[in-house]
């Protein structure tokens, strides 16, 4: 009987650690004591006759009769808002309403981006319902979207467009129907999480492509690079590199090491690259080049995307750029860096 009932209790226990380990309210609720809701509301201060207060300044005073019409308690969503992501190079991208845009500069690489979109959407298995290629919309079949932090799965439909406004070439995704389950969702913040997140996969696709296709063209494993001393619109020293973006920013991390760089942060999207240099005798006898006599310390490097070209502009830590000398000097060690770089690659 005894144990009949340690079973029986076993088997409860593991039933309710089940439930509760697929319910995943606990990842959008608040997590504490509810009791501030609770809290009185405040009081006008009322002054004993003949005291004389301070001046009041407009600046700090709380407003008593602000009334909030949003949800409390459990009822908050404490997720942060999505965001869309600039995974391409030189890319913008905003949220406006219940449309997630990403823009793009009409240049030679970011040509046919209709035809890009459509080959996105079959890679990721995204289903049309109707095309229009005349003026280059769609509207999507219903997506489904499984998310850890939702309980029930949702499905979306989008329109989605491309449109070419001057020197940029434009790309929105608008949801327009939502539903968790076979309940319809309208709240703001649930259009916006999935409108980006609709953005953001097509995004994460072309990205891929154009990354692969740079590939191919620099031939990165195999490939030498040229690089000159120049300078830019502005008659500051600069480097250039026979080399698309993508391809030079690959494989800038073991040219900069070799070089006695130490990489401490990266940001694609805005080409800046912050590393902490240190001289060391042996990496330029490794590439065989003279000591550049540049001083130890934090630099930070822009990468500009000159389509089939590249820029590398090296700057100190308080934002001047290095002088001419120091620039050529840099050309003859980064061009033996990256030469080193693509045997070591074969």
């Amino acid at each position: 009987m005894v144990h009949s009932l340690q079973k029986i209790v076993g088997v409860s226990l593991v039933v309710l650690l089940a439930a509760c380990s697929n319910d995943q309210a606990y990842k959008q609720q608040v997590n504490g004591n509810e009791d501030y809701l609770k809290a009185p509301a405040l009081k006008e201060l009322r002054a004993p006759a003949g005291m004389i207060l301070p001046v009041q300044n407009a600046q700090y005073a709380v407003n008593n009769r602000a009334v909030s019409t949003g949800n409390l308690g459990l009822a908050l969503d404490i997720r942060p808002p999505s965001q869309p992501l600039a995974l391409m190079t030189g890319s913008r991208v905003q949220f406006s309403g219940n449309t997630a845009t990403l823009s793009l500069e009409n240049s030679a690489q970011n040509q046919a981006l209709w035809s890009k979109l459509i080959a996105a959407l079959g890679q990721k298995n995204y289903k049309i319902a109707d095309r229009q290629d005349a003026n280059q919309t769609l509207t999507t079949d219903w997506i489904n979207w499984q998310r850890g932090d939702e309980n029930v799965a949702y499905d979306a439909r989008y329109q989605i467009a491309v449109q070419s406004q001057g020197y940029q070439n434009q790309l929105s995704v608008k949801v327009i129907e939502l539903k968790a389950g076979d309940k319809a969702v309208t709240d703001a913040a649930s259009m916006q999480r999935y409108s980006i997140s609709m953005l953001n996969s097509i995004t994460s696709v072309l990205d891929k492509t154009q990354h692969d296709l740079d590939s191919k063209k620099a031939g990165l494993a195999s490939g030498s690079i040229v690089l000159q001393s120049a300078k830019d619109d502005t008659g500051l020293p600069v480097v250039i590199v026979r080399a698309p973006y993508t391809n030079v920013w690959d494989r800038l991390p073991a040219v900069l090491e070799s070089m006695g760089m130490e990489i401490t942060d990266r940001n694609k999207p805005q080409g800046l690259i912050t590393v902490k240099f240190k001289s060391s005798n042996a990496n330029w006898a490794a590439l065989n080049v003279p000591n550049p006599d540049l001083k130890n310390g934090e630099y930070k490097l822009q990468v500009g995307d000159l389509d089939n070209r590249s820029s590398l502009q090296f700057s100190t830590e308080k934002g001047q750029v290095l002088k001419e000398n120091e620039n050529n000097a840099l050309v003859i060690i980064l061009q033996s860096a990256f030469n080193r770089s693509a045997v070591e690659s074969k």
